[in-house]
């Protein structure tokens, strides 16, 4: 009987569980990432003894018949559980909060996997049915009353946690509140599982047969939905994470011209370390600051608050906002010090004691160096101050220097 259809879930659920498996083990104090793990874990195992031939080998196992029935009613129930502890943790709110409503579901549940372990010690199933238990024996008590307990218990659920990404999808926007619908539908799906699984078990306390409800289309439905909704959970986090790592390529980028700018100065000096540049693009990021910086504190004797004067004057002049202005005109003040420094391959300036050069341009981040870049390629001032940058003369050189 094949299984494939149960274990290729739960394999990628465990392959996603042990990449996820680090980040766990750096932030177990974390409720968020013990959520996802705890879910992703469950999920796995419910795929993994729902399907056929595991139920076979556990019963085989234990030596106890249909014993994988409350294995696997006890898995779907902490799985429930754990979504909704999950939705309550991803939406945050005060600590407190969070963790009494954690309790409570994860308290509730835990009665309720009690009871129907209890209910099939209490009940008689010596026929082992790998995928029909729930109608052959709808009738028998204890597992009746198990059966009924798991699918009421599966219902809630998936109700509850419909309500509460909806009422957060309310208030949020964007793709958080995309995903929040996303899961919704999905766990929308086991109202009709549970409908159809009803339905079947009804029908044998009628005396009817509608077992195909339960044995073929309640699995597929519980399929479907389980897909859709891990869609919704991996939907937010994913595309946070792809427009985390654009906006960080594209800082990258902006600092470009700064950086090539500055880079004749940079790379006169030692470099003790190099990155890749398959490194991680944070990392790149870093880097390309830091030689920033470096190519800055090079260039400080010769940085000129006259340059820097007129470059804001102009900016002011053609329309350009105060910040805005500040950013050419330091930008402007950047391209000259380095046509100065270029013409001073001896250093002077820099071996004199006192130069009195200007302060540096502020920066306060990468924002900062970002518009100090994005004016050192774009401002039309800045272009003027590079045309009409002279080289250092002798006279210019006793005048820093005094």
């Amino acid at each position: 009987m094949d299984g494939s259809s149960y274990y290729i879930p739960a394999v990628a659920m465990a392959v996603v569980l042990a990449v996820k498996t680090p980040a766990l083990l750096h932030g177990w104090r974390d409720p968020l990432l013990r959520s996802v793990c705890a879910l992703l874990t469950l999920a796995s195992l419910v795929f993994c003894f729902a399907a056929p031939p595991t139920i076979a080998e556990v019963n085989r196992l234990t030596g106890i018949t249909n014993v994988s029935a409350p294995v696997v009613y006890v898995l779907m129930s902490a799985l429930s559980a754990s979504c909704l502890v999950l939705i309550i943790n991803w939406r945050g709110g005060p600590p407190e909060v969070t963790r009494r409503l954690s309790r409570r579901w994860i308290a509730g549940y835990g009665a309720v996997s009690v009871a129907i372990v209890v209910l099939f010690a209490l009940g008689d199933a010596p026929v082992e049915r790998l995928r029909d238990l729930d109608t052959y024996y709808a009738n028998t008590p204890f597992i009746r009353e198990m059966i009924v307990l798991y699918l009421a218990a599966f219902s809630v659920a998936g109700v509850a946690t419909v309500v509460m990404c909806w009422r957060w999808a309310l208030q949020v926007r964007g793709w958080l509140r995309a995903g929040l619908l996303i899961i919704a539908v999905g766990f929308l799906s086991n109202v009709p599982y549970s409908a159809a699984k009803f339905t079947a078990v009804v029908a044998r306390w009628n005396g009817g047969n509608l077992d195909g409800l339960s044995t073929y289309v309640a699995p597929v439905l519980a399929s479907v939905g389980a897909q859709i909704a891990a869609v919704g959970f991996s939907l937010p986090l994913a595309c946070q994470r792809i427009g985390d790592s654009w906006t960080t390529w594209s800082t990258y980028r902006r600092l470009g011209p700064l950086w090539r700018e500055l880079r004749p100065v940079a790379d006169q000096g030692e470099r003790a370390v190099r990155i890749a540049w398959w490194s991680p693009v944070q990392l790149q990021v870093t880097q390309r600051e830091s030689d920033i910086h470096d190519g800055m504190l090079t260039l400080h004797p010769y940085f000129d608050s006259g340059v820097r004067a007129r470059a804001y004057e102009a900016a002011v002049a053609s329309g350009s906002a105060p910040d805005q202005a500040r950013a050419e005109a330091d930008a402007a003040m950047v391209t000259a010090a380095v046509r100065a420094r270029a013409a001073d391959p001896e250093g002077r300036v820099i071996s004199s004691a006192e130069t009195g050069a200007a302060p540096p341009p502020s920066t306060d981040g990468p924002r900062d160096l970002v518009r100090l870049s994005l004016a050192l390629s774009q401002s039309p001032v800045v272009a003027a101050a590079r045309e009409h940058a002279a080289p250092l003369s002798e006279s210019d050189f006793h005048e820093r220097t005094r």
